[in-house]
């Protein structure tokens, strides 16, 4: 048998501020009740044990671990004063959360309903032996599920952000990407709002995993399209922008919804009828790691090839997310404009800053040094002569 473990942009004026928290608290008044399932549901939907071998990392109950999760959606909403129970009785799980709008436990139990789905694929996945015993099935538990602002479509989870952390907002990559968008005007406290995930393998896995799990997507696409349709729109019924992550999940959008896009590619998708979903097409948020690597580069300038190409790539994403954190804080602005406004920004008009970024959170140098470093060269002019630098290929990597 295999294994199974399971905002408000920062340039609002501080009334507006006080308002959009006031109102938030005044909606947040009632007690919802959510029915969990058997033990045996939510054990396999929660991932449960987490992080147990001999010894449990953690050594929680299943009700601990359900309402561990649990909170961090309403966390991550903004209910900050919300509690969590989660109790068993006769082999059932029912959560009580007080201090939620009501109403709140329904887009919940739609992605415990998906995660049935998520667990029907990989048991067929198991049944035809394509199954690593590595691998752990876990779903996108504690994101955003009401105030949500965009979302993100990546490869697969890491396994130590079930098993260390515990936090499917806890990587390598959605660090990264959560610096990305506060650099973008986004604040720290609200980027969990930004980053709603839906990974087309739902399976937490090393990070050399990549290559394997690119041939068993068609085993989750009852869960993929499930997922996608409800995370699509806000509670107002506006479309969420969403980011496409790296060439498989590109790849993907194109197989499943026939939209085609590049880095910094727009498309739309419809996951339901009348329902048009902006698209950006990005570089996944760890790839600037491969592409800035001396070591996939020849000759004796190959460390001049890889700062030109990791420059290129920050620029990149970053309009990436500037173009999230716009669409996210005004859905119905216009996409197309959006993102012409965030390339002119971070690959022209702040060019140099683009640089100076490089530098500081890829090369790890002190700000001084990375401007002095990037006062050296017209940026401007090395951005536009940059096309091509990228290596021909990039390995899949999870958000490391």
């Amino acid at each position: 048998m295999f294994k199974l473990a399971g905002l408000i942009p920062t340039t609002l004026a501080p009334a507006a501020l006080a308002l959009a928290a006031l109102t938030l608290s005044a909606a947040a008044h009632a007690d919802v009740a959510l029915k969990l399932g058997s033990t045996e549901r939510v054990t396999r939907l929660f991932a449960y044990p987490n992080n147990c071998s001999v010894i449990c990392f953690r050594n929680w109950t299943l009700e601990q671990t359900a309402a561990h999760y649990l909170s961090q959606s309403v966390q991550r909403d903004g209910y900050t004063d919300a509690k969590v129970l989660v109790k068993t009785e006769n082999d059932q799980l029912y959560a009580k959360i007080s201090g939620v709008p009501e109403g709140y436990e329904k887009p919940l139990a739609a992605l415990l309903d998906a995660g049935d789905l998520a667990y029907a694929g990989a048991s067929k996945l198991n049944a035809d032996g394509k199954w690593a015993y590595n691998w752990y099935l876990f779903l996108p538990l504690g994101m955003a599920v009401e105030n949500r602002k965009s979302v993100e479509l990546l490869h697969f989870p890491p396994d130590y952000s079930l098993t260390q952390a515990q936090d499917y907002l806890r990587s390598n990559t959605t660090d990264r990407w959560a610096a990305l968008l506060t650099e973008n005007g986004i604040a720290a406290t609200r980027t969990p709002a930004y980053q709603t995930i839906v990974d087309i393998a739902p399976i937490a896995a090393p990070a050399t995993a990549g290559k394997d799990l690119e041939g068993i997507y068609a085993y989750f696409t009852d869960y993929q399209t499930s997922m996608v349709k409800q995370v699509s729109q806000n509670a107002n019924g506006n479309a969420l922008p969403m980011v496409a992550f790296g060439a498989p999940v590109r790849n993907w959008l194109k197989q499943q919804y026939g939209a085609s896009v590049n880095v910094l590619g727009l498309a739309s998708i419809s996951p339901s009828p009348g329902v048009n979903v902006p698209v950006l097409g990005s570089n996944h948020p760890s790839y600037i790691w491969y592409a800035a690597d001396p070591a996939n580069y020849t000759g004796d300038d190959a460390q001049a090839k890889a700062d030109a190409a990791g420059l290129k790539v920050m620029g990149q994403d970053l309009s990436a997310a500037c173009w999230q954190a716009g669409m996210g804080s005004q859905p119905k602005s216009d996409a197309k404009a959006q993102l012409n406004r965030c390339t002119q920004s971070w690959q022209v008009t702040q060019a140099v800053k683009t640089c100076e970024l490089f530098y500081t959170s890829i090369r790890h140098l002190p700000a001084d040094q990375a401007a002095a470093k990037c006062a050296t060269a017209p940026i401007k002019t090395q951005l536009q002569q940059l096309k091509g630098a990228l290596p021909a290929t990039a390995v899949p990597v999870p958000h490391l």
